[in-house]
């Protein structure tokens, strides 16, 4: 089970991340959580997250918001920020991580994914066999109680 909960990399964020490495790797889907990965815990797209799916489309990748909240949270932000989306993505469970790959076009060997939360992004990608970068939360001061709470467990893996 430890091995499922360790992700690729531990990453500062998604801002600074080197993009061109992973295309020149060969890889060509990304998979994000939206929620303290792109913008803020239920914060809407920003200029930033705009510009970063952007960038990222027209380097040659397909992109994809994987999120367990709803369609209205979930359809508006891709909608702002120009990509694909699954909402309900019921994570950690594989499926959704499944269906995202046939959605985008790519498969295991070329899509990496990006998250912010343990036991949900990182062992969601690893179930489904996918490379996962753990982004620290961009605003953990503004996070929801249930969010807040699952992080003292996460730091306890974390520090191991």
């Amino acid at each position: 089970m430890r091995e499922k909960l360790r992700p690729y990399k531990l990453i500062d964020s998604v801002y600074g991340f080197d993009f061109k490495g992973l295309y020149d790797e060969g890889f060509r889907g990304l998979i994000f959580d939206i929620d303290n990965t792109l913008v803020g815990d239920n914060a809407p797209a920003d200029e930033r997250s705009r510009n970063l799916i952007g960038r990222l489309s027209a380097m040659g990748f397909s992109c994809l918001v994987l999120s367990n909240n709803g369609i209205g949270r979930v359809k508006s932000f891709a909608d702002k920020v120009g990509c694909a989306y699954l909402f309900k993505a019921a994570k950690p469970k594989k499926d959704g991580y499944l269906t995202a790959m046939k959605m985008i076009g790519t498969g295991p060997e070329d899509t990496a994914c990006f998250g912010d939360q343990l036991f949900t992004d990182v062992l969601g990608a690893n179930n489904a066999g996918l490379r996962i970068y753990l982004c620290r939360p961009l605003d953990p001061d503004h996070e929801r109680f249930k969010i807040r709470f699952k992080r003292f467990f996460e730091r306890l893996f974390i520090r191991r």
